[in-house]
């Protein structure tokens, strides 16, 4: 199975294909997917010394991690202080401290095992209307409160300074935020894993899990038994597998093009310092430029996670609200990715049993949540389990509906958000 047709499968570093499990091994740590959560996982405990064995059902970075924006977003999809309201201080003292770590994670591994994968420093979120302008001087204050002073707040004339476009009113600039080649990265940080011993198998579904001492993880044609065993599969983990974890999550699509290469003159127009954008609409659009001069463009979501007929028909109009002046523009790529969502919006971690983990629901905030991730659980299996409890005590809900109907509510209430959007109320 290949990667998704996509700018980011067009550019692939080249690398080494992964075999397929073909026999019955041991390990140490069994991981199910080989997207960031997984790959960071396997290397902060390679790096230790524990034997990994990483069983990817596609290829290495073939689900979201492979297909997402490419934004390097700091915190969760839910911010600290929503945090503190839900769930009480401490836990929003616990998440708090770590709310910009994963960005550095990222830093650090691509620095540490020089991955070339286009990174670009600085993001910046774009208000639509006061109601988000005055949310994002909040969110200044809540992040410096944290310890990033790294946060410039931009006014209508510095917001149009940084996107060549009237339709924001202002932004926020993070400066420890960014933007990279995301497919890239997963590949390096897959290379790096094998330079420490550990072992990837591609096309090696997880096709079921006996847990005891050892846990014993089928594929079509082998067998891992294993300490310890890893759920990481997100989106694309067969909710078969392990349906505890399809519960209170849902898979939803989210849509990117690329256009063709533009000059490095008419690329630098439209966003002359190499920033990342994202919009604060509850269905926010996002984009950025890539490393040969593309505008990457994505927005909306799928919810329930279906295919869209026309991915053109749906971008297209977002991106001429932002960028009239691209009327005329081509796309050279297209493609759909999945993430996993959650009621509260905030990441699922947690045991099954005591020797098996799962870490999911990033709800849109993966590339750094999922960095993150990987680092805690190595230290829970290292015997410090503190910050990855922080994350497992908070209570997550089923979406309203069941099965059958959480998929509409949901679209109902991100309809109703949308228009709130729209209206900026």
């Amino acid at each position: 199975m290949k990667h998704v047709e996509s700018y980011y499968a067009a550019t692939a570093n080249a690398h080494a294909p992964w075999p397929t499990l073909e026999e019955s091994i041991q390990c140490d740590v069994c991981i199910i997917g080989a997207g960031f959560t997984g790959l960071s996982a396997a290397l902060y405990l390679t790096e230790a010394g524990y034997d990994v064995v990483v069983l990817e059902a596609a290829r290495v970075g073939f689900g979201a991690s492979g297909r997402n924006g490419g934004q390097v977003v700091n915190s969760y999809s839910r911010d600290v202080d929503v945090i503190e309201q839900r769930y009480g201080k401490e836990s929003a003292r616990m998440l708090g401290s770590m709310m910009f770590e994963g960005a550095e994670i990222i830093r650090d591994r691509i620095d540490r095992y020089a991955i070339a994968c286009d990174y670009r420093p600085g993001g910046i979120f774009a208000a639509l209307n006061p109601r988000q302008m005055n949310h994002l001087r909040h969110q200044q204050r809540l992040w410096e409160k944290y310890g990033n002073q790294d946060l410039e707040l931009l006014d209508e004339r510095g917001i149009r300074r940084e996107v060549a476009t009237d339709r924001y009113v202002g932004g926020l600039l993070d400066r420890r935020g960014g933007h990279l080649h995301p497919l890239n990265l997963a590949l390096g940080e897959a290379e790096a894993i094998r330079r420490h011993g550990g072992r990837i198998y591609e096309r090696s579904a997880a096709t079921a899990v006996k847990y005891g001492a050892p846990n014993r993880v089928s594929t079509a044609q082998g067998e891992v038994s294993a300490t310890f065993v890893i759920f990481a599969g997100n989106a694309y983990l067969p909710l078969q597998l392990e349906p505890r974890l399809g519960r209170k999550s849902m898979a939803c699509g989210s849509q990117i093009v690329t256009s063709e290469p533009l000059s490095r003159d008419q690329a630098l127009a439209l966003l002359p310092n190499n920033h990342c954008v994202e919009d604060c609409n509850y269905l926010l659009d996002y984009f950025r430029l890539t490393a040969d001069n593309r505008l990457l463009y994505g927005g909306g979501v799928v919810y329930g996670a279906r295919e869209p007929q026309d991915i053109d028909a749906l971008i297209r109009p977002k991106l001429l609200r932002t960028f009239p002046q691209l009327r005329d523009i081509a796309f050279s790529y297209r493609w759909s990715g999945n993430f996993l969502l959650t009621l509260s919006r905030l990441p699922q971690f947690g045991r099954l049993e005591h020797n098996v983990y799962f870490m999911q629901g990033d709800s849109g905030h993966g590339v750094t949540c999922t960095h993150l991730a990987g680092k805690l659980i190595c230290e829970a299996l290292r015997g410090d389990a503190e910050r990855f409890d922080a994350f497992a005590k908070l209570p997550h809900l089923p979406f309203p509906g069941g099965r059958r109907f959480k998929v509409p509510l949901t679209a109902m209430g991100a309809a109703w958000y949308a228009l709130r959007d729209r209206l900026g109320v």
